[in-house]
């Protein structure tokens, strides 16, 4: 069977070169980095040499940079980090309701335990504006919490204007950027971003790597407990493999972003134009133009997400119906919710993600099974029948 995958911001394929950079280190060069024999010093090179490729890749200093396990581990790092070692008077946050589970559920612990939490909402599109932010800052605010792309509709943030906002007032600016690194350009140190969150296999990099950015200055406790590698604050003995494959993902992320992104916005704009010529009653949901190139949300009337996904799941074709994080969740989208969809509507869509080895012929075979399996769903499905019966009048 023909297998086509169109789910790259749930995780990518990886790369050739990264491979390459990990074998070593899964194979002879085993030591233990905190060793000061032969094996535990090619392992600690390869981490620093790794660290120095990250902080490059964001334009920052080697010692700004934190290794995790990936973007949910760097988001609980910056957000309780931030806020175990906050003052009495500081216990205001502001976040958006369109983030990630792994910055809305840290959060919504803080808040039952005494911080005061404002969820800023997003327009239609899904868009949120910097002016919100600014009105909802008070004298307590200790952290501002937004993302620079989401995940499920693509949509970018003004993470600039925010972080002017934040760094005029004096509040920490923390950056889930795990959808926007090696598509867009991330620059922490121009943006007054204090902390910033990336993650490996989201740029063609192993599972099980990412790293948190901390501008110099910003203190930040850990919330694991052990040894003193990463300067205290990731204890425990470091991936040296995946390390090694996410600094040489992080390098190729940056040299290929301009090419990666004119690709497949070129293939985007063939799959949507594709789906609004040949399928009726659709819809797009996010902003037209202000999203990440390579996604598109889409909802199809009258019909589930579940099932466009296990119908073109029998095809090969691989896709999703928001965020990789919250599947089996009977729940419709909290995104697409926060943007005002109706329900039925929510629980119609379905989210394409593109990416580097994704073709022209790909996208032409799945318009022509989501032209047979769309309305196949629809000629069955009692909901869709009768609201076209009403609009026929």
């Amino acid at each position: 069977m023909r297998k086509i995958y169109l789910d790259h911001n749930a995780t990518t394929p990886l790369h050739y070169e990264v491979y390459s950079e990990m074998v070593p280190f899964l194979e002879k060069q085993f030591g233990n980095p905190g060793s000061i024999h032969w094996a535990g010093r090619e392992a600690r090179k390869a981490v620093e040499d790794a660290r120095d490729r990250v902080a490059q890749s964001l334009a920052s200093a080697p010692e700004e940079i934190v290794f995790t396990s990936g973007g949910t581990e760097a988001n609980n790092l910056a957000i309780f980090g931030v806020t175990d070692n906050s003052p009495d008077s500081k216990k205001h946050i502001i976040t958006s309701a369109v983030e990630h589970s792994s910055v809305l559920n840290p959060i919504k612990l803080l808040e039952s335990r005494g911080f005061e939490v404002t969820y800023l909402g997003v327009d239609r599109y899904g868009m949120l504006k910097s002016e919100d932010v600014k009105k909802s800052l008070r004298e307590d605010t200790l952290l501002i919490s937004i993302m620079h792309a989401n995940n499920e509709t693509g949509n970018i943030f003004p993470v600039e204007e925010i972080g002017q906002i934040a760094r005029e007032r004096g509040v920490i600016f923390h950056c889930d950027a795990v959808q926007s690194f090696g598509k867009l350009d991330v620059i922490p140190s121009r943006d007054n971003i204090d902390l910033l969150s990336i993650s490996g296999h989201k740029i063609y990099g192993p599972k099980g790597c990412g790293c948190l950015y901390v501008r110099k200055g910003v203190g930040i406790l850990p919330v694991m407990f052990g040894g003193m590698q990463e300067k205290g604050l990731r204890p425990g003995t470091e991936n040296v493999a995946g390390i090694a494959g996410f600094g040489k993902a992080c390098e190729i992320a940056i040299e290929s972003r301009r090419e990666l992104s004119v690709r497949c916005g070129k293939l985007e704009d063939e799959l949507l134009s594709g789906i609004f010529k040949s399928i009726q009653n659709v819809c797009l949901n996010g902003h037209p133009s202000r999203r990440i190139s390579g996604v598109l949300n889409i909802s199809f009337e009258g019909v589930e997400s579940e099932s466009v996904l296990m119908n073109l799941d029998l095809t090969g074709i691989a896709v999703s119906a928001g965020s990789a994080c919250s599947s089996g969740a009977v729940a419709p989208s909290h995104v697409l919710i926060a943007m005002g969809l109706p329900q039925d509507l929510a629980e119609s869509a379905v989210r394409f993600s593109i990416g580097m080895n994704n073709t022209s012929e790909e996208i032409k075979y799945v318009l022509d099974i989501l032209g047979d399996v769309i309305p196949r769903l629809r000629r069955i499905s009692p909901s869709y029948r009768e609201a076209a019966a009403i609009k026929r009048g």
